[in-house]
Parts: C-alpha cells; structure tokens; sequence
C-alpha cells in the first residue's frame, strides 16, 4: 500500500467512523449472535495475497460490527461508561502513525514530557493535592497507566515490597520467606474484581471486609481487621479504598481510613477510576476529602474524561517507593540524563517495559474540549442520571436502592428479586438498552449508568419508555397466567372425566 492508497484508505475509515458514530441510534445496542457466528465467517488462515481495503470495510460493516456490543451507544447502560470523542480519536491514529515506545526519556524526549505536562494539568484540573504534581519539588508525580487494574496492581505490588524491605530490618531474624507468608491487605467487599485479582497475582490476601449498611467502608471496620490480625502474627500491608464502588457508586470514607492507614504504617491507595472526574467539581469538593493524606490514587480518563481507553491516570505522593520496588536496569537502557531531576523514566513506574505514546491523545482532546467543557460533559452526566432518577420516583411500581451517585441510578421493581430478574430478562432479548443486575443484603437491582459519546435527554426518556412498557407487558403476562392455569386445569379435569365414561363404555360393550 502506498501512501496515495493509504490516504483513500484513512478517508474512507474516517467517513466510516463518522458514519457509525452518527448513526448508532438506528442499532440495537446488544448484537444478534451465537458463540462461534463470527468465527465461522472468517477464513481460518491469513489470506496469501493482499485484499483491497474495500473488502476489508465492507467485512467490518458486514460480519465485525453486527457481532459487536455498542459501547458508544447512549443505550449502553451497563457497568460505567467507555467513552471517547473526535479529538481522542485522532489522538490515537496520530499515536499510531507516529509510532513511538517511549519507554526511557532519550527513546522519544517529547513522549516523557508530555506526559509529565498533561498529568500535571489534570492533578490541577481535579483540584489533588500539590504533592502529586511533578512541578512541586518532591518525590510524587503521575503516570498513565493502561488501565485501574494495573494501577492497583502497581499500588499493590509496590506496598507489598516497601513492606518486606521494612519487617527484613525491623526483623532480621526473620527470612524473606517468612515475611511474605505474613503479608496481608485489606479493601471493601463492594470493590472492583481487578482489587482481589490483584492481592491473587501479588500473591498476597486481600480481606473484603463488609462495608457498612449505607455500602460504605470505613475507618472502625479497617482497625478492627488490622488489630486480629497483628494480634495473630500478620503484617498489614495495604488498603484499598474505593471512591465509586462498581455497584452503586459508594464512597469509601478516606479520612478515617487514613487515620488507620497512618497508625498502623499502612499504604492508602484510592481506587477512583469512575467518581474520579467529579474532583473536578466545586460541587463535589466533598469527594476530595483525605486525600491529601493518601499514599496513591488512580482515575480513568476513559470514563469521564472523554479519552478512549486504555488510559489510566495514576499519582503517587513518593514515586522513588514504586522506582525502588520495580527498577531493573540493563546497559541498553541507560542514557546520560538518567535520575535528571523532574524527567521521570516512566518504565520503572509500571509493570510493562514498552510504553504508549498515550499522552498525545490527552493533549488533544484536553485542547479540543477545554476545561470548560471537560466539566460540562461531567455535569451533564450528573443531570441525565437526576432525570432518570425522577422517572423512577414517579412510577408507583419501581424503587431506589441506593442514593443516586454521579451518573449512575440503581432501581428495582417492587417485590420478588424474580420481578426485576425477570425485566432485564426481557430488557436483554430485545436489545434496545443495555444494563447489568447488582445484589446487596439479598436484594437484587438494576444499575442504569449514562454513558455513549454523547447522550440526550431524549435518550433518557427512550430507556425509561422500554424499561416501563416491558414491566407493565410483564404484569400483564403475569395477570393472564393464572386464569390460563385454571383454564388449563378445568381442561385437564373435563378430559380426565371423560376418559373415565369411555372407559365405562368399553368395559359395557365388552360386556
């Protein structure tokens, strides 16, 4: 392909991009595929000679995007939301083009520093504390990271080796082998699955401990687990905090966790990979409490900050205790800057060597949004979840279970858990909304998140209209089924007794 093929191509992807996007509310949100329908269209072996780029579209439009779910739709209402926008999306084919691995400073200066400058703008932007920018003389900072699981993962494993480092010379008596079968970390039972795969793969315990009746964890429960387990001969090593539990949307209180956290020399990493965009609101200001006091914290910039993902924003207040855990250096690595002050190697602040040029794609669309419209776009989440919310109040039939929490309202039918199981029964088989079914203390619910590239109160009222409609045909269904029981049953009675006089006759006539 030359490049006169190649801009054909790149227009075209563009207008098929456009016209997606434009046009995803004529889609079903949930696609209309078995396991294996998209396997068995494809060829089992590369293709031996090149395909033109036209066949290669019309295969994407043709067998790729029906067996897809939509996650740009403002019909996808499950979990939390994925989002992107233009500018990000040219930021990421601009990634590509230019393709760099800035994984040390001198393998692309400009890659380093422009994620030094775009983590400081959004330190400033969610209004953290000044330790966590590189621009303040210290050892704190940020980084992105390609996701919240690896930013906990980094957390984790980080806390876990400052650990083993401080019980070997407070301990000396003790082997290595024996500290780390003592090694334990806490964090709430309405955390993320990526915390508990992360104590899995640091191969270190991470106790769920119940959350209270309002879902939050606080500072007493912490204290009280720490306290039996030094008792019992274990060593603390690190909590994690949640600020937007996955299912409602709960905030950990992080200021009587610090307090624990600071007696016990405990690490406090925060997980805030949704609520973390709401920092950036005067409105909010109550979600940045403690967190001046945390060890590490992360934010996805995929959910709120309309940069696609994989971006993950993480900042530590001592960036030389993740350095000094993860650093292995080799000679072809090295370069005459390396440890210049303020011009981090980035490779020793997370797990993989090779790094994406993942800064480009904020610089852009922090430039083509501007703060302003950053936080217009968080706000109007918060709006659209309020008018869901009120659709829910006014219906009789529906019940909150939790307060609403950003963008996300989670509800559920009236009665039995069968009611509301049985409405996303029918929600998921006619594919127009997507949501996903959450439990507390026995009772099942739904979580409606707002989420697509740009979603309308119009598409508010279109979710509510399908999610009511669905439960009064439900009702309904449910009406009619015992009067077709007793139907059925008069039937099975009128026929048994008729079986009973043909009996009598052939007994008669053989008689």
């Amino acid at each position: 392909m030359d490049f006169d093929e190649f801009r054909e191509f790149g227009h075209a992807s563009i207008e098929f991009i456009i016209n997606y996007l434009s046009n995803i509310r004529d889609r079903d949100v949930l696609p209309s595929v078995v396991p294996h329908e998209v396997i068995n269209q494809l060829p089992r072996q590369i293709p031996e000679q090149p395909e033109h780029w036209r066949h290669i579209l019309n295969d994407l439009e043709h067998i790729i995007l029906p067996g897809l779910t939509h996650w740009q739709s403002p019909y996808f209402n499950a979990f939390f939301p994925s989002s992107t926008s233009a500018g990000s999306i040219i930021g990421e084919l601009l990634i590509a083009g230019i393709g760099v691995l800035g994984f040390s400073w001198i393998c692309s200066p400009a890659c380093t520093e422009l994620e030094v400058v775009v983590m400081d703008w959004l330190a400033k932007f969610l209004k953290l504390p000044a330790h966590f920018l590189h621009e303040t003389e210290g050892p704190g900072g940020g980084v992105i990271q390609g996701s919240a699981s690896e930013a906990v993962l980094v957390a984790v494993l980080a806390a876990r080796e400052q650990a083993v480092r401080r019980e070997r010379e407070r301990q000396p008596e003790l082997s290595e082998s024996d500290i780390r079968g003592k090694l334990i970390a806490y964090s709430s039972d309405q955390s993320n699955s990526c915390i508990e795969k992360a104590g899995v793969l640091a191969a270190m315990p991470i106790k769920l401990l119940p959350a209270s009746e309002d879902l939050v964890l606080r500072g007493a429960a912490l204290k009280a687990a720490i306290e039996r387990d030094v008792a019992a001969g274990l060593i603390p090593v690190i909590c994690v905090a949640t600020l937007g539990t996955t299912g409602t949307c709960a905030y950990d209180d992080i200021e009587s966790l610090a307090s624990v956290c600071e007696e016990h020399n405990v690490w406090l990493h925060v997980d805030a990979a949704y609520a973390g965009g709401a920092f950036a609101l005067d409105e909010c200001a109550d979600l940045r409490r403690g967190l001046d006091r945390v060890d590490s914290l992360n934010f996805n910039l995929h959910k709120f900050m309309l940069v696609n993902f994989d971006c993950a924003a993480m900042w530590l207040r001592d960036a030389n205790k993740v350095v000094d855990s993860f650093n292995v250096d080799r000679i072809y690595l090295k370069h005459k800057y390396e440890g210049c002050t303020q011009i981090p190697d980035f490779r020793h602040w997370q797990i993989p060597l090779g790094r994406r040029f993942r800064a480009l794609k904020v610089w852009i669309t922090f430039r083509t949004l501007g703060a302003e419209g950053l936080r217009a776009h968080v706000r109007k989440h918060i709006d659209l979840a309020a008018q869901f919310e009120n659709l829910v109040k006014a219906d009789s039939r529906f019940e909150l279970v939790a307060p609403r929490a950003l963008g996300l309202v989670c509800f559920r039918a009236k009665g039995d858990n069968e009611i509301t199981s049985q409405l996303l029964h029918r929600l998921m088989e006619r594919k127009k909304i997507y949501m996903v079914k959450a439990e507390h203390g026995g009772r099942q619910f739904l979580r409606f998140a707002v989420c697509g590239m740009d979603p309308k109160p119009a598409d508010i009222q279109f979710a509510w209209t399908e999610i009511e409609t669905q439960l009064t045909q439900l009702n309904l269904e449910a009406d009619q089924q015992p009067l077709e029981n007793r139907k059925a049953g008069e039937i099975a009675e009128l026929t048994q007794h008729l079986t009973g006089l043909q009996l009598q006759m052939d007994e008669t006539l053989q008689r």
